[in-house]
């Protein structure tokens, strides 16, 4: 049984329950979020062959600080950095560490920004230098595969379908979902109800309702879809060692639609490849 619930009488915890948030609460979220995409922007021109991931991490300290913002992720369950940094076949939570990008690598870089009590939760790959075509592919049908799911957010839909979406269009690129992670309700908490997958049926899943925020992030293979966690407990890679890219927004659920708040200011939603 969904449990659905106003936000501002909702308790300050994920006790299971959806939230449904109000026009004032949608703007606080937009605001975050901004600053996130921002921040997102500044870092295309910064990512580049010989960069470390531990300067991009320290930048996004930087400029959260700069902004009155704290990154959701430093000290979040014992994770140390103010960022994550996924490279190649990285799926998801790469430790920003000193070895520097190189040529042909890609990265997804990870922020999250706690602004007012909101949390602003992005993420975008960056090509580093020239990246071969198969990197380039992957990273097109990542961003496709995000915006499919978006475009199946709606009231009255249920959550499986923006996974059908997902799942639909990958595989017919001859590409694979990633199963063992998923979207994540999102706004005064940084991971709440309900869980967004990635793949699934349109039947699937609790009611889309307006006033709903959760954040929409498919992590999509170019090999197999299975994925092992590293010993530092945090580092998750694909098994086979395919490339893996993935592309992430925060959405509202709108009476008609829905309201992307981490749309890139400067038009770089997808960095480093050709405008749509």
């Amino acid at each position: 049984m969904v449990t659905y619930i106003d936000a501002a009488a909702a308790p300050s915890k994920n006790t299971g329950v959806i939230r449904l948030y109000n026009a004032e609460d949608f703007k606080g979220m937009h605001k975050a979020s901004q600053l996130t995409a921002r921040c997102l922007d500044e870092l295309a021109s910064m990512v580049k062959p010989g960069v470390t991931t531990s300067a991009i991490d320290r930048f996004v300290f930087e400029f959260g600080m700069d902004n009155n913002a704290l990154p959701a992720t430093l000290n979040y369950r014992g994770y140390t950095k103010s960022v994550c940094t996924s490279i190649n076949h990285v799926v998801c939570h790469g430790i920003p560490d000193d070895k520097p990008l190189r040529e042909g690598d890609i990265v997804n870089i990870d922020v999250t920004y706690i602004l007012d009590g909101w949390y602003g939760d992005s993420s975008r790959m960056y090509p580093v230098g020239q990246i071969k075509r198969a990197s380039e592919r992957l990273l097109e049908v990542t961003y496709e595969c995000l915006m499919r799911g978006i475009a199946a957010v709606r009231p009255g839909a249920r959550t499986g379908a923006i996974g059908a979406a997902i799942q639909a269009y990958a595989e017919a690129e001859r590409c694979s979902v990633v199963t063992d992670f998923c979207g994540h309700g999102v706004g005064r908490l940084f991971h709440d109800t309900p869980n967004i997958l990635h793949y699934g049926k349109e039947t699937d899943g609790p009611e889309m309702r307006e006033g709903m925020i959760f954040t929409i992030e498919p992590m999509i293979n170019l090999g197999k879809p299975h994925v092992k966690v590293l010993s530092d407990g945090w580092t998750a890679v694909t098994r086979d060692r395919s490339l893996s890219a993935q592309y992430e927004h925060a959405v509202g659920v709108t009476a008609t639609g829905c309201e992307v708040f981490t749309l890139s200011p400067a038009g770089l939603h997808r960095p480093g490849l050709p405008p749509l």
